[in-house]
């Protein structure tokens, strides 16, 4: 059989990273085939029912800068939005939703159904189609041939997933869907760098047999900040979460079953999450802490399921019920499904281009877990960046890449492709070098004219970002010229601030800097101010009161870039440059940067090695 239909894009998987990849491709205008085990599972949220978190957020809301869909689609879904960090620098300001899982994935499953060029398909892909050693399209396990000129691999955690519940093994890709065992083959057969990982999921338990009067409630903002500039306000009722903890007794019963944990036997053998561990993995490394926080989530409007996140686990399920009913508040809760942990196959990211182009083979990109990362937020960025990749290749157009400087989906995609991922990796704030300029109120006006300009942001959303950079030079217009003289109303303000009075007329953008005063006071006192909308109102005020810090960061930011774009020559031979040592032109030649910054950045390289480049280009007339 030769092809069932001819696409330009094929996606595998209808997860996080391929629902963005497809709709990325299809919004360029590429026909585009989105393949998945079950179309009923599109944007099933397999663990933790929230998106958002810790620099999570900020993914988010450059999914959402660059026209994806994971903000509109929490916005629409989310039953408690909680604002993190808020207390500290903006920097580290972030963004947290908890999700309904089941309305979240019905909103995906809408949202890829009603897409122009956009064709979801339910087979499962066994091969990569590849004659003569070109890319042609997918294989169905039908036998059915489908030609691509672009494949986006974003595959999860199925590729020759194994779950392990105690000693208990079983293939699957997640729990209750099958893994994908003949595309992992494939993948091995043609030859791609394939390592194992691991991760989990803790018991869902029924909200009927928790005592909810005992235990803590942690209850969402009064006024919920949405994801998406597309979402005006957040108005629906907000359900609680609630808070309680392991102890002594937990402890000692997980403890007392390590010989059948599959994570302390050797059974696992993927590497797991640093910064996401089991609750036998948090036994044992912090033996010193006498309890682990566990917060309880609701997984939706209509369920009775809930999530206690904290205690993520693959001890048997007669060890999970005594662990559940050892904690306060869940001395009688039932296990509705039991945790498990999961180990699958990825494929080396150092093989990627920063486009998300496999190195190996043209036209093939990868997103998600395959790449070695954890978290719906960073598989949607990638599978955003690897679907607009691919489809503007599928169209001779060239490729987008995202700088370190420039967002998260930056360093995340650089982190990737230049250090590789031993464990699954997560991103942090800490990991971004210029982290004050990269923040969530700023994700719009840093990224959506990078969209603009390859083709992906549609017109509304261009017009929306267009009037967000008038009103805040308009609003900064305004601070700047626009002063506050003494009297009683500007005293009493003041003196309700906690701040001192005015003793001289004084610019609003001068009162800014000073920590207790906001926007939104002075409003209270200030006739005829101008009409913006809140974001340019939050992006204005930070850009005023840390004046010092991000014109300091953007000039580190200028003298930094000079280097990082620098561009490596790709023919350049690391085997003859004179003064490289062995170990430094191995490094070199597998990692094939494409600049002198990312070649900075591969674990390893000296500094005397790129002196020994920089040298070396200089002679040769290169720069």
């Amino acid at each position: 059989m030769e092809w069932h239909e001819k696409y330009e894009v094929a996606v595998v998987g209808a997860g996080h990273a391929g629902i963005e990849a497809a709709l990325a491709s299809a919004r360029l205008g590429a026909r585009t085939a989105l393949f998945t085990l079950d179309a009923d599972g599109v944007g099933k949220m397999s663990c933790n029912p929230a998106i958002g978190g810790i620099a999570k957020g900020h993914l988010v809301r450059e999914v959402d800068a660059l026209g994806g869909e994971m903000g509109r689609a929490i916005d629409a879904t989310g039953l408690q939005f909680r604002r993190l960090n808020t207390r500290k620098g903006p920097a580290v300001w972030a963004s947290r939703a908890q999700a309904d899982r089941f309305a979240y994935s019905s909103y995906m499953r809408k949202a890829v159904s009603l897409a122009d060029n956009l064709h979801l398909r339910q087979e499962e892909v066994v091969a990569l189609w590849v004659e003569g050693g070109a890319l042609r399209g997918v294989i169905g396990r039908t036998g059915t041939k489908y030609f691509a000129k672009t494949v986006v691999l974003t595959t999860g955690t199925f590729l020759n997933g194994l779950i392990h519940i105690g000693l208990t093994s079983f293939p699957a890709g997640r729990a209750g869907d099958p893994p994908a065992k003949l595309l992992a083959e494939n993948l091995k057969e043609l030859g791609f760098p394939v390592g194992r990982l691991k991760t989990g999921t803790p018991p869902r338990l029924n909200a009927a047999t928790i005592d909810w009067a005992a235990l803590e409630a942690q209850r969402g903002d009064e006024n919920p900040v949405p994801f998406s500039v597309d979402t005006d306000s957040i108005s629906r009722e907000q359900l609680p979460c609630h808070i309680t903890y392991t102890n002594s007794r937990t402890h000692g019963i997980i403890m007392g079953a390590m010989d059948r944990s599959p994570l302390y036997s050797g059974v696992i053998e993927g590497v797991g999450p640093r910064y996401c561990p089991s609750i036998e993995d948090k036994v044992v490394r912090f033996s010193d802490k006498e309890r682990h926080q566990v917060f309880l989530e609701p997984e939706g409007y209509d369920s009775q399921e809930i999530y206690p996140n904290g205690i993520s686990t693959s001890l048997p399920l007669d060890i999970q019920q005594k662990i559940v009913n050892s904690i306060a508040g869940l001395e009688r809760a039932q296990i509705i499904r039991p945790g498990y942990a999961v180990e699958y196959d990825y494929s080396d990211p150092t093989g990627l281009y920063p486009t998300l182009e496999s190195k190996h083979m043209e036209g093939l990109f990868m997103a998600g877990q395959i790449n070695g990362t954890s978290g719906y937020e960073e598989a949607a960025a990638q599978g955003l960046l690897a679907g607009l990749n691919a489809g503007r290749k599928a169209a001779g157009l060239g490729g987008v890449i995202i700088g370190r400087h420039q967002g998260y989906l930056g360093v995340l995609v650089d982190d990737l492709v230049t250090k590789g991922a031993k464990e699954p990796y997560r991103m942090f704030t800490s990991r971004a070098e210029h982290r004050l300029l990269l923040r969530e109120d700023n994700a719009d006006l840093r990224l959506t004219p990078v969209g603009i300009d390859a083709g992906i942001v549609p017109r509304c959303r261009r017009e929306k970002y267009e009037l967000r950079e008038r009103d805040g030079k308009r609003l900064l217009e305004f601070l700047e010229n626009v002063t506050l003289s003494p009297c009683l109303a500007t005293d009493a303000l003041f003196s309700s601030l906690g701040a001192s009075g005015l003793k001289a007329p004084t610019r609003l953008s001068e009162l800014l800097k000073r920590p207790e005063i906001t926007i939104e006071a002075l409003k209270s006192v200030v006739e005829n101010w101008p009409e913006t909308d809140w974001r340019s109102e939050v992006t204005v005020e930070v850009e005023i009161k840390y004046e010092g810090y991000v014109k300091r960061d953007r000039e580190a930011l200028e003298k930094m870039k000079k280097l990082e774009e620098l561009p490596l020559p790709a023919d350049l031979d690391y085997q003859k440059i004179e003064g490289l040592t062995a170990e430094a032109r191995q490094l070199f030649s597998r990692a094939r940067p494409l600049t002198l910054g990312q070649a900075q950045r591969i674990p390893g390289v000296t500094p005397a090695a790129i002196s020994v480049i920089m040298i070396h280009l200089k002679k040769g007339g290169r720069f």
